[in-house]
């Protein structure tokens, strides 16, 4: 008997729908969750497309080996949907955050998108995406990239280690996006680190990303943060906000959003959980 999906709130042609209809709001920014570490975020009429997976390439490629990837939520929306695309991010090499069969087509079908990689990936993401080598602007921790007035900042990720190429740039990223006086921070996949807590806290972040689906090697995947720690790495860098995600994709690498939700409560840290399609409004 086939497994019953997690139904997207909004999905395909009615997402892109609502998503047209913000378009013109000036006072906030809108983010929408695409499903796994993967959003929209529109502000100004600019859309930011944030780690992508939109196709069942992982499940194809699985299906026959001792580490299914069964999904477990319907697929939000079909990529060549995606129009009016500014911006779209790979915060490192893993499918489900650089996923040619949704990637190919968001950049055939915006022209004039910028595409934001971890510099030390440049070689791997042209092939994988078959674009030109120098296409993709490179980003290393520690540095910052400006386009159409939107600002990333490259920080570390340990995924399950900080790697870095032999210039020292890290191969696995998360990104703070600064744009007219917000910051959301989206940490691709991390656990926590030293020197995470010191690095974030000064940009005052307004909204965290957070992956919730823990480390565990009978896994046979890397890992990320937990519920538990996901709560406090929010409180400890004062994040005004924090969205879980990186769950309720794959059947074997997820986690329960209720234990997220006791935890955040309990420890006062302000949180919203999106259901895929579903949108966040700044305050």
């Amino acid at each position: 008997m086939e497994t019953q999906l997690i139904k997207a709130v909004t999905k395909n042609e009615a997402l892109i729908q609502e998503i047209d209809s913000f378009a013109t709001d000036t006072a906030h920014f809108n983010i929408w969750w695409l499903g796994q570490s993967g959003f929209l975020l529109q502000w100004q009429g600019k859309r930011i497309l944030i780690d992508p997976y939109l196709s069942d390439s992982l499940t194809k490629k699985y299906a026959s080996t001792d580490k299914p990837h069964i999904r477990m939520s319907e697929l939000v929306v079909r990529p060549e949907l995606l129009k009016n695309i500014s911006i779209v991010t790979s915060s490192h090499n893993h499918t489900d955050h650089l996923d040619a069969e949704t990637l190919i087509p968001v950049l055939s079908n915006n022209p004039g998108i910028q595409f934001i990689i971890p510099a030390a990936n440049r070689d791997f993401v042209a092939e994988r995406i078959k674009c030109e080598k120098y296409f993709p602007l490179g980003l290393g921790d520690s540095q910052s990239l400006s386009v159409h007035e939107i600002v990333f900042h490259g920080i570390p990720a340990k995924h399950n280690e900080i790697d870095r190429d032999e210039n020292g740039n890290c191969r696995y990223m998360g990104y703070v996006i600064e744009f007219g006086g917000y910051r959301i921070y989206h940490s691709g996949d991390t656990l926590w680190f030293d020197g995470m807590v010191e690095l974030l806290k000064p940009f005052e972040v307004d909204l965290a990303l957070l992956p919730i689906n823990g480390n565990k090697p009978e896994r046979k995947v890397a890992g990320n943060l937990d519920c538990r720690e996901a709560v406090e790495l929010a409180k400890a860098i004062g994040a005004k906000c924090v969205i879980p995600c990186h769950y309720d994709l794959f059947s074997f690498n997820t986690a329960d959003v209720s234990e997220f939700v006791k935890i955040a409560e309990a420890q006062g840290q302000p949180y919203k959980v999106l259901k895929g399609g579903e949108r966040y409004t700044s305050k």
